[in-house]
């Protein structure tokens, strides 16, 4: 298995609010890692991205000690994700200047064929295959529910005015509402996180295209991702991390 991260601040911020995690455990043939996208302002969202990944990475790395299963790995997924969550919310009630901030989250644990998957906000996970794209995770968005509901097209939500307005997100409450996925992921395949900032520039045929019919290296294909979403204009920060079996 291979992994690869990388984020860019784009074309217009002036601060980078992502933040991802990458580790491996090679012994065990295990891929942990986690992307996040922070909110607030100053430096609030910031701050809350990367104690996010902090936490999520940590709690991971402890847990796995004693995870074997893949009911064991899943429960260590979302306890992971509910340890972040406090350390966020803690920071932002306990610190007047952070009151208020959050992150989405978007995390994965692989181990073996084995892939268990969490989301929280906009943030995205994807199974790519030589064969096409499938996004994993959902939206906890405006557009999205606009999209459930019939309001709005699902084409329509990647211009619409309220297209950065989540409904849920990490580390604004004491608890958070996440969603799991568990996938098969073999040999020829990849896992793909992603920011917002990612998906709002590329569609997702030439995600697929760039990663799926690549012959280069993972560290290459992220780099290539960055590069079509600043020359497509990257309004926000981009960040991608990719795992190839």
């Amino acid at each position: 298995m291979n992994g690869w991260g990388i984020t860019d601040i784009g074309t217009v911020r002036s601060q980078n609010q992502d933040f991802f995690g990458l580790d491996f455990v090679k012994d065990r043939d295990v891929a942990l890692c986690v992307v996040c996208d922070g909110m607030g302002g100053a430096n609030a969202g910031n701050v809350a991205s990367s104690i996010a990944v902090e936490a999520f990475m940590d709690h991971m790395r402890q847990g796995l000690r004693n995870a074997a299963g893949m009911e064991e790995l899943s429960g260590l997924v979302r306890r992971s994700a509910s340890y972040a969550n406090s350390m966020v919310y803690e920071v932002a009630r306990s610190e007047p200047e952070y009151a208020g901030m959050g992150t989405t989250l978007v995390g994965a644990l692989v181990m073996g064929e084995y892939a268990s998957i969490i989301n929280v906000g906009d943030s995205r996970a994807y199974h790519i295959t030589p064969e096409g794209i499938w996004r994993i995770t959902k939206d906890h968005s405006l557009v999205q529910d606009m999209i459930d509901r019939g309001e709005i097209r699902r084409e329509d939500a990647i211009t619409h005015p309220d297209r950065n307005l989540i409904t849920r997100a990490l580390g604004v409450e004491p608890g958070v509402l996440c969603d799991l996925f568990e996938i098969r992921i073999r040999k020829g395949e990849s896992l793909l996180l992603c920011t917002d900032g990612l998906t709002n520039c590329l569609d997702e045929k030439l995600i697929w295209e760039t990663v799926a019919l690549s012959s280069e290296g993972v560290e290459a294909i992220c780099q290539k991702l960055i590069d079509l979403a600043i020359e497509a204009g990257a309004t926000d920060n981009v960040t991608v991390v990719l795992l190839q079996k």
